[in-house]
This record gives C-alpha cells, sequence and structure tokens, in this order.
C-alpha cells in the first residue's frame, strides 16, 4: 500500500460529528429540518460545538414533537434555515463528516444547503457501519443500544441534536481507540474511517492486516529518521 509523502509536524485528523433533527425521513417528500448540531474533534478529542434550532417555514408534527420535545412555537422563535445552515457550513469548514446513519443525515446537509444556494458536497463516514465492523456482537447497532453496550456517557435528551452528536462523538472516539490499540492502524483519518464501513466484513482481517504493517512502517521510518518522531506519513487514499 502506498504511504504517501513525508511531511514536518504532528497530524491530527480533524473530523466534525453531525447530527440533524427533522420533521421526517426525506427531504424529496417535503421534509426538513428543525435543529442541528456539530461536535468538532482532533483526533479522539472534542475541541468545539455548534448547535442551533432552525425556523424552515413548516410545521413539526406532533409525533415529531413527542419523540424530540421540539414543538412548533420553539422553531418558530429560531432563525431561519438557510441562516443556520449557512453558520454550520462555516463552523465545519470543510473537515470532513461523521453520522450515526450517514445516509440520513447526508441527505438532510445536502439538501437543507441547497434550499440556502449552498454546496453540500462533503464527505461522510457512518458510524453504524463502523460498529457493524468494530463491534459485532453487539444486539443492536442503534445509538442508545450502542451506548449503554459500551457505557458511554450520556447528557441531554435523546433525540435532540446536540445530546445525539456528543453521544455519537463518544462512540467515535471508543472506535479510535480500538483502531489504535487492538487494531495498530496508526492515527485513523476520515478515509480509513469510510474504508473500513465499505470493506466486506469477511475481508476485515486482511485489511487491518495491510494497515498495521503500513503503520508499523510509518513508525520505523519515523524512528530511524534524523528528524525522529516529528515525522509523520500523509496517508494514501484506500
Amino acid at each position: 500500500m502506498p504511504l504517501g509523502r513525508v511531511a514536518l509536524g504532528p497530524m491530527v485528523p480533524r473530523l466534525a460529528v453531525i447530527d440533524f433533527e427533522t420533521t421526517g425521513i426525506s427531504p424529496t417528500q417535503g421534509d426538513r429540518a428543525t435543529e442541528v448540531a456539530l461536535v468538532l474533534m482532533e483526533g479522539a478529542r472534542v475541541v468545539d460545538r455548534f448547535a442551533s434550532l432552525m425556523n424552515a417555514g413548516v410545521r413539526v408534527p406532533s409525533f415529531i414533537t413527542q419523540l424530540t420535545g421540539i414543538s412548533n412555537t420553539m422553531v418558530q422563535a429560531a432563525p431561519p434555515a438557510a441562516q443556520v445552515m449557512a453558520d454550520a457550513a462555516r463552523f465545519v469548514a470543510g473537515v470532513p463528516l461523521v453520522a450515526h446513519n450517514a445516509a440520513f443525515d447526508r441527505k438532510f446537509w445536502q439538501a437543507e444547503l441547497a434550499l440556502a444556494g449552498l454546496d453540500g458536497t462533503h464527505p461522510f463516514a457512518c458510524t453504524v457501519l463502523l460498529s457493524r465492523r468494530l463491534f459485532p456482537q453487539a444486539p443492536s447497532h442503534k445509538l442508545g443500544e450502542l451506548a449503554t453496550l459500551l457505557s458511554l456517557p450520556r447528557s441531554g435528551r435523546a433525540h435532540r441534536a446536540l445530546a445525539d452528536a456528543e453521544v455519537t462523538a463518544e462512540l467515535l472516539a471508543r472506535m479510535l481507540h480500538e483502531l489504535r490499540t487492538q487494531y495498530r492502524v496508526g492515527e485513523p483519518d476520515h478515509a480509513l474511517l469510510q474504508a473500513i464501513g465499505q470493506c466486506p466484513k469477511a475481508k476485515l482481517p486482511d485489511f487491518f492486516a495491510q494497515r498495521a504493517r503500513a503503520a508499523r512502517e510509518v513508525a520505523l521510518a519515523a524512528a530511524t529518521s534524523p528528524l525522529g518522531r516529528h515525522v509523520y506519513t500523509v496517508p494514501a487514499r484506500p
């Protein structure tokens, strides 16, 4: 596997965990976002947060209010959806995104940004796909049940964007730790998370063995370099 170019200085991948609350499951059927949250991470460390309700000018169904606690009154008092999405896009500033059930959040990210006249092209990794590969023993890969299984800290109400994004960030941090310590793949980046999520389960042992060998080669190169530990390698895309 190509290891990429050698560069100077520490490399800690930045990731942004995203979660939406919405009026339904499909923006193509007229459903809109009611709340968005982003948790910015450097490696496994949370460094910043963004969260806001948003007013898309649509009614919040009563069953959504019962599930999330987000009412029509709350949404009507919120900033316009286009303003919130522009702020969210500036907050992310090109950092790749991670979500639990990323297919859902990706389509609302793209749809809401398009309605705001902004580009929604953005790479996503999915912690549902990752959990199926890293925690195959889990009886369920729903966020709440994974949090219970792994004893992850939780705060706030489930099905609110920031609370769910923070739990997802805790889950992601656990996954990054597993990848570094159990699978020894070096410092996991977004491209690696995407590759794991797309890798057939039967091929995972070979996949991880190859990545572990590459990480050892990088560590050896750093140890024998005159620049020592200040050398890192920018990994090639899988």
